[in-house]
């Protein structure tokens, strides 16, 4: 399975990473001297995982809203911003020397992202459907659907839908776009400027909940094409 299924490769991946996370923090406890070899195997084994689980989602090619390299983009860049960020109040706590490299790469890495994610969100937002009641029936000529197809609730009609209005997405939106990006840059520039610790925590605590909501946004975005029959409701 792991020769064409990236879930599998995941699968396999995962704990190959969280194994040499551990081994890694043995080490650098330990003080063993293969300590920096061990972080580049780590840090080889954490590539492959964001490789693998956002190519889960690149694979599937009937999702326009996923099917482009921008995905890949977005889940290195996200993960690393947030990895540096909480990188941040961590060094400063333990290692003060090294807050103004993670500072910079946090903020240089979260700027990359809102690159990205924008054009991923401009990229879509100009998607046409490549599927229609049309192309389903094989009928020609203009058919409208005027019931859901089903008398009751299912899984299809519930599981492939997110059930929010078009301003509920809205505020999500943007309220991911504020979170994540500009505000834990203000937050680590301040808390860089004033050496407060609470600034730099604050930076990660905002960045990460605004991740939380751009993963649902990213999920709810996607327009399942199952959801033309399933989601017409007369």
């Amino acid at each position: 399975m792991w020769r064409t299924s990236w879930l599998s490769r995941e699968v396999i991946v995962l704990p190959a990473f969280i194994g040499a996370a551990f081994v890694y923090g043995l080490a650098n406890h330990l003080k063993w001297g293969l300590l920096p070899l061990i972080g580049v195997l780590t840090l080889l084994a954490c590539a492959a995982l964001f490789l693998c689980t956002a190519m889960i989602y690149v694979s599937l090619k009937f999702l326009q809203e996923w099917a482009t390299f921008l995905t890949l983009v977005n889940f290195i860049l996200l993960g690393t911003a947030s990895g540096f960020t909480l990188a941040v109040p961590l060094a400063s706590a333990l290692a003060p020397s090294l807050v103004d490299l993670y500072v910079a790469a946090a903020i240089a890495l979260t700027l990359g992202a809102l690159a990205s994610r924008g054009a991923s969100l401009v990229r879509n937002a100009r998607l046409k459907p490549k599927s229609s009641v049309q192309s389903a029936t094989g009928v020609k000529g203009r058919v409208v659907q005027r019931s859901q197809g089903f008398t009751a609730g299912s899984f299809n009609t519930k599981e492939f839908f997110h059930g929010t209005t078009r301003r509920g997405l809205a505020l999500v939106k943007w309220g991911f776009l504020l979170a994540v990006f500009p505000l834990p840059i203000v937050f680590l520039a301040t808390g860089l400027v004033l050496d407060e610790l609470w600034l730099f925590i604050a930076a990660f605590v905002v960045q990460y909940a605004g991740l939380i909501a751009e993963r649902w946004f990213f999920f709810a975005q996607a327009n399942h094409p199952q959801n033309i029959y399933y989601q017409a409701i007369s």
